[in-house]
């Protein structure tokens, strides 16, 4: 397979076919003839979220997923902020993160978008960062691959469907997923395959109205578009974003019109973005992407807000390089004055863990006046590391019913269950954790020790036993979207 032909497969498949919509009026009247089908026909929305729910576990166990409870917080409530202010929104919307140096964001079924971290390095600030999650949003909302396989009904839908989850492993993690997708994609016809670009601009139009009623600046789209355009100009390989998102000219200028058509506005950043910026540039970032101390500089001269970033950046430096006294010394001082700020306690707990004083982590944590589940999740943890198992199990119990979906919670209460002893609660949350990631014939088999493990005819084993009925259904479920 030529890398042309790669790239119109990886841009086609999850940016696919040309539809118009009728936008609803916003700051600005932009009325489009509806000459597309609800995809209804083809795929329900409930049939989007199966789907939508077999390709997460899948992303899950093969791409680089961040699974950091700080950041997951920050992109879902950012753009939960944006799905609030979106229409014919149809399924719940999941945002995700995944540690990857191209440039690059892309959204799939049952509302589900996932973001590369070298966004954070790209964005200049929050509007910038939203603008590409409006975009991606309104790809959801306009259903496009579902009127994609309403297209292609005639020509082997099915097949095209099997090769979605390589296209997607290939778009976060792109030496694994290829080699997946040229094997997928070998009997199958080039011919289901379409490429337009007139769904970018479908999804522009609608982002950037979803943008401002979200009170962003919508300026911030063309602008970021204009940084790509110029970046692909001088660069001797385009971004990858610009690949999978084509970037005519008549785009950049339809989105500039639009901007220039809404009122004026004046948006700050947030703190919580450039906490955000510093974390994944200084943790989960490499290369070219990797916090460094220019753009601390650049961060230090600014407004507060940037200062302080400056500050938890260094101090993530610190803590990157296992120099745990010297990022104390930094977090202490933020961290009296901003008692319940969960971006230094979470810092906080990981230097004295680091430091082989986690007791002083649960002394810090079980003060603190906050619900967050950042902070649930820290004090299991040190509880964990300060060998109080039975005291971190009281924790994820709550945590893992209320975030069902959050592989840190299971992780962490597999530990403690072994800590303390209980094997069948090991293995029962384990399952879980592996379930999340798609293996589910490991996970019934953890779920059939969990079983074996306990009293016949016990209700924990009428338990276990009922989970092992409801993940071969699942996999009943799935098995008509493995690769064909």
């Amino acid at each position: 397979m030529t890398n042309r032909l790669k790239r119109c497969v990886l841009a086609s498949l999850i940016l696919l076919p040309t539809v118009a919509t009728q936008l609803a009026r916003a700051d600005i009247s932009d009325n489009l003839p509806d000459i597309g089908t609800t995809a209804g026909n083809t795929l329900s929305v409930n049939q989007e979220l199966a789907m939508g729910d077999f390709y997460v576990r899948q992303l899950r166990a093969s791409a680089p997923l961040i699974n950091d409870p700080l950041l997951n917080d920050y992109i879902n409530q950012l753009g939960q902020r944006l799905v609030a202010h979106a229409w014919s929104v149809k399924t719940p919307f999941h945002f995700f993160l995944v540690s990857n140096d191209e440039l690059n964001a892309f959204a799939f079924f049952g509302g589900n978008v996932v973001l590369h971290s070298a966004l954070f390095r790209y964005t200049e600030n929050e509007s910038q960062l939203a603008s590409v999650l409006a975009h991606e949003i309104s790809h959801v909302t306009q259903r496009h691959l579902a009127r994609a396989m309403e297209e292609q009904q005639r020509n082997a839908p099915l097949t095209w469907v099997g090769a979605l989850g390589s296209i997607l492993l290939a778009m976060a993690s792109p030496q694994v997923g290829m080699a997946a997708l040229s094997g997928t994609l070998a009997g199958a016809q080039q011919g289901v395959i379409s490429f337009t670009q007139q769904n970018e601009q479908e999804a522009d139009r609608i982002g950037i109205q979803v943008l401002q009623r979200a009170g962003f600046d919508p300026q911030a789209m063309p602008n970021f578009l204009q940084k790509l355009s110029d970046q692909s100009r001088f660069a001797s390989k385009p971004p990858e974003m610009l690949l999978t998102h084509p970037l005519p000219d008549s785009r950049l200028a339809d989105a500039r019109n639009r901007a220039n058509q809404m009122k004026p506005v004046v948006v700050q950043s947030s703190q919580d973005f450039y906490m955000a910026k510093v974390r994944v540039l200084g943790m989960y970032a490499t290369g070219k992407n990797q916090l460094d101390d220019d753009l601390l500089q650049t961060l230090s001269k600014g407004n507060t807000r940037e200062q302080t970033a400056a500050q938890y950046g260094k101090a993530v430096q610190f803590l990157q390089a296992k120099s745990y006294d010297n990022a104390r010394r930094i977090i202490a001082p933020l961290l009296a004055a901003q008692s319940n700020n969960v971006w230094y306690l979470d810092l906080m707990t990981d230097i004295d863990i680091g430091l082989k004083q986690p007791q002083r982590a649960v002394a810090l944590l079980e003060k603190v006046k906050t619900t967050s589940p950042v902070v649930q999740l820290n004090l299991a943890n040190a509880y964990v590391e300060a060998k109080q198992p039975a005291s971190a199990i009281k924790i994820l119990y709550h945590y893992t019913w209320t975030y069902k979906d959050d592989p840190n919670g299971w992780d962490l209460l597999a530990q403690a269950a072994s800590a303390q002893g209980q094997t069948d609660e090991e293995e029962a949350a384990r399952a879980e954790s592996l379930a999340l990631n798609g293996q589910l014939d490991q996970a019934i088999r953890s779920l059939s020790s969990a079983s074996a493990a306990v009293p016949l005819g016990s209700l924990k084993q009428a338990r276990y036993d009922a989970r092992i009925d409801q993940l071969r259904d699942l996999q009943q479920r799935f098995r008509q979207y493995q690769k064909r």
